[in-house]
């Protein structure tokens, strides 16, 4: 998880938050071990910004990934950071019950949890008859 993590932290310097001043990074790994980054972005109209979570899935199917097997979140302060309801969704899209998503802050790692422990009763691919 260090090397996701060192992303991660990466990406949070990274992001344009300019209105919130809350930079949040995200760093996923592939099916193939590869790492993608995202962070959020921030937009004057505020609904039309991106998160961390979707920018660095996006990174991960821009690069022809199609699985996420485990996910850092990263932000500011003493509170873990939680991905939003959006991303959570998203993140079902990609990844399996039980993938990993680590919480951390600044400090390091604060809570690891699994994406049916993040999103439980979710709505995904397999109700389509997808897998």
């Amino acid at each position: 998880m260090d090397d996701l993590l060192r992303l991660a932290r990466t990406m949070m310097v990274r992001a344009y938050a300019p209105y919130s001043r809350f930079h949040v990074g995200a760093a996923v790994r592939d099916e193939e071990g590869g790492l993608h980054g995202g962070c959020n972005v921030e937009n004057a109209a505020y609904p039309e910004g991106i998160c961390a979570e979707a920018s660095a899935i996006s990174a991960l199917v821009a690069a022809g990934r199609r699985q996420v097997l485990e996910c850092v979140v990263i932000g500011p302060g003493p509170e873990v950071i939680t991905p939003c309801g959006g991303c959570r969704q998203k993140l079902r899209e990609f990844a399996s019950d039980n993938a990993k998503i680590h919480l951390c802050g600044p400090d390091g790692l604060h809570r690891t949890v699994t994406v049916a422990e993040l999103f439980p009763l979710s709505f995904g691919p397999h109700h389509l008859g997808r897998s």
